[in-house]
């Protein structure tokens, strides 16, 4: 099948029987998960520049951030296609995954500018039409990652690249936490009268700027949300990986991409970002917890123990959104339960991988 485009009876085998389709060139497959990594290094860059900019100026659908992010779209679509016409590179399970995630967020483009033109601005990250982007690029990303760790396991590159698609996962599964970790910071700014923002922003903020700044959301949630989906990503990471580290250098590599993104935008005059430095200390109690076969409490109790404890300490150094130590109960009851199905989890991940040699 490799090196042609597959026929009406292949494609049956394919997309109704479930076969894999078999690259025998290591290289072929490196070669295209090289460039989906590409692909969404630009969405990274253009998405991170993005937030920035929308707490500087008002919304501009050809902001330069948006540009970006649209060629990243684009050169992905078009890869998408080539590999659902040629099979290149690709399995059943992983390619519907995919296609559903761009489906999703080519669908949101759309219904977002309506919510704008029927609603107004909409500069929050929790909207409904915001959210369908974020889970368009996760279905993408859970469709790459199925597929390179099906076809990509015996290349020399399987880890840094599997490091690769996790790390853009996480970023885009903890990006509406944008809104508390800008806002907090540009609130505090325009209180105390050095805002960032451009006038014509602070005007339609309105009589309550902090509604504005913070998009109306409760301050409970970013502590629930963070602890949930970081837990979720890093532990799902460390199990499909495998490897002793996982957790921990994607927290690591997460952050620092977030510092040197801090200190390019603030550079060209953007406002300041709250870094969740916490998060380091999360994927050292994942790593370490799985490396030691603690059981799903006693996992919990130690990431909510560490994460929270760290977030008291940073928040006597710096301003930070609320992470109110109230929010703990649910947030380890929410983290244990996510351990206990762990088990299955990895069963499953270790059928995709055997499924190859059935």
């Amino acid at each position: 099948m490799y090196g042609r485009f597959m026929d009406a009876a292949q494609w049956r085998r394919l997309l109704v029987r479930g076969e894999f389709v078999r690259i025998t060139d290591s290289r072929v497959v490196q070669w295209v998960y090289g460039a989906w990594l590409g692909i969404f290094a630009l969405k990274l860059i253009g998405s991170t520049w993005d937030v920035g900019w929308h707490f500087r100026f008002l919304r501009d659908d050809l902001a330069p951030p948006h540009i970006i992010n649209t060629i990243g779209m684009v050169l992905g679509i078009g890869l998408l296609i080539f590999q659902s016409w040629s099979g290149l590179a690709t399995e059943r399970r992983g390619l519907y995954w995919l296609q559903a995630g761009v489906m999703v967020f080519l669908a949101a483009i759309p219904l977002d500018l309506l919510n704008h033109r029927w609603n107004g601005l909409d500069l929050t990250s929790w909207s409904a039409t915001h959210f369908m982007l974020y889970l368009g690029t996760a279905g993408m990303l859970i469709g790459v990652i199925r597929i390179w760790g099906i076809l990509g396991r015996a290349t020399r590159w399987w880890l840094p690249v599997a490091l690769g698609f996790w790390l853009f996962l996480l970023e885009d599964m903890l990006f509406p936490l944008g809104q508390q970790e800008y806002g907090t910071l540009s609130l505090a700014a325009f209180l105390a009268g050095r805002t960032t923002a451009d006038a014509e922003l602070v005007q339609a903020g309105g009589a309550n700027i902090a509604t504005f700044a913070l998009g109306a959301i409760p301050l409970w949630l970013y502590p629930v949300y963070f602890m949930t989906m970081s837990t979720l990503v890093l532990g799902s990471a460390r199990a499909f990986i495998g490897w002793r580290w996982t957790a921990t250098t994607l927290a690591a590599l997460y952050l620092a991409y977030r510092a040197v993104a801090y200190l390019l935008l603030r550079a060209g005059g953007f406002p300041p970002s709250f870094i969740p430095w916490m998060l380091l200390g999360a994927g050292l109690v994942i790593d370490l917890a799985a490396h030691r076969r603690w059981q799903p409490m006693a996992t919990a109790l130690a990431i909510v123990g560490v994460v929270y404890g760290l977030a008291w300490l940073i928040g006597q150094w710096t301003l930070m959104p609320a992470f109110s130590v109230l929010t703990a109960p649910v947030v380890a009851v929410l983290i244990a339960l996510g351990y206990a199905a762990l088990p299955w989890w990895q069963a499953r991940g270790r059928r995709w991988v055997l499924a190859l040699d059935d």
